[in-house]
């Protein structure tokens, strides 16, 4: 699970038995003030037993979380205090850093800005406004969000407003749920299988469909027209509990098959060390293989069922009733 998960560095491979390792940049918060330094200065599979000192505090890492050191170390040689479950108790500093999530998220939107920015200066150059370069790549993509998602979904009459959030959203998972499937990419993470990078994407469209409800909207969640009183007492609360749950399946459906699709393949690679043989391996890795592939059309299908059903949330909450 650790390898699916954020750490302070990339970790490229083992040579021999040392870590090859791409190091980010730690910011912490202290009673001190503000600490910085490199990830480098811990070991890469640190468990609490390297202290960093900086500006008269010791911090150690454990499970790529940042804790303050306690005095003395335990009989494990840790500078950690550990309750029952072997958790750390140790207060922790806030963490700004530059985490490989982070960094990963911040390199997909250099990468956006550069495919739109190139896609704009084709047709910019284009006489007759036809398509060039990198641009065939990307207007069908437009064009497809355009007319099969946006339009059917909120409506001609409104859809343009809420197409640049529409596009930067399927574009944005889409090539973050790419780069997390490259494996040899030097900064490969797994960010869409973050929760907390879909609970962010998850509450932006809940904000969106909440401010762009229309009367009508609310009217038909708290007392829905045409129905007898009792029935919309029970059924209010009911609607009410659904303008959250929305929002939350969207952010664990995303969450949840990204992070499935990584821990089956690194399932299978294990598979190897479980039954110590080498025999099992052009099974495992064929296996491996097959499960990439079905990935790639994953990484697609879910930045596109993410957009469409937060183009039918806020389509929803804007559609005008006859009644």
């Amino acid at each position: 699970m650790h390898h699916i998960k954020d750490s302070h560095e990339f970790h490229i491979l083992d040579w021999n038995g040392k870590g090859v390792s791409i190091p980010l940049p730690i910011i912490l918060w202290t009673d001190n003030g503000l600490v910085t330094f490199s990830s480098s200065e811990f070991h890469h599979d640190d468990e609490g037993t390297e202290l960093v000192t900086k500006k008269g505090v010791s911090f150690v890492k454990f499970h790529e979380e940042i804790y303050y050191a306690s005095p003395q170390p335990n009989s494990f040689g840790q500078y950690l205090i550990l309750d029952k479950n072997n958790y750390p108790t140790n207060l922790k500093p806030l963490d700004f850093s530059i985490t490989k999530l982070v960094f990963s998220m911040f390199l997909s939107m250099l990468l956006l800005v550069l495919i739109f920015g190139i896609s704009a200066k084709k047709y910019s150059k284009s006489n007759k406004g036809i398509p060039s370069g990198i641009a065939k790549f990307t207007e069908p993509l437009i064009l497809f969000i355009r007319d099969e998602v946006a339009i059917p979904n909120i409506g001609e009459k409104n859809y343009k407003k809420y197409m640049p959030y529409l596009l930067t959203l399927f574009f944005f998972i889409w090539i973050n749920n790419l780069m997390g499937l490259i494996p040899f990419f030097p900064f490969s993470a797994n960010l869409t299988g973050n929760i907390a990078f879909t609970a962010v994407l998850a509450v932006i469209t809940f904000a969106i469909t909440t401010f762009a409800g229309t009367k009508d909207y609310w009217k038909h969640i708290f007392w829905m027209p045409g129905l007898p009183v009792p029935m919309k007492l029970f059924l209010a609360p009911i609607e009410f509990l659904g303008i959250f749950i929305k929002p939350i399946s969207l952010m664990i459906r995303l969450f949840a098959n990204i992070s499935a699709g990584h821990i089956i393949v690194l399932s299978l690679i294990s598979l190897i060390f479980i039954a110590e043989t080498v025999w099992i391996a052009p099974l495992s890795v064929g296996f491996t293989v097959f499960i990439s592939l079905i990935e790639i059309l994953v990484v697609a299908i879910q930045a596109y069922i993410f957009t469409m059903l937060s183009a039918l949330y806020i389509g929803s909450a804007m559609e005008e009733h006859e009644h």
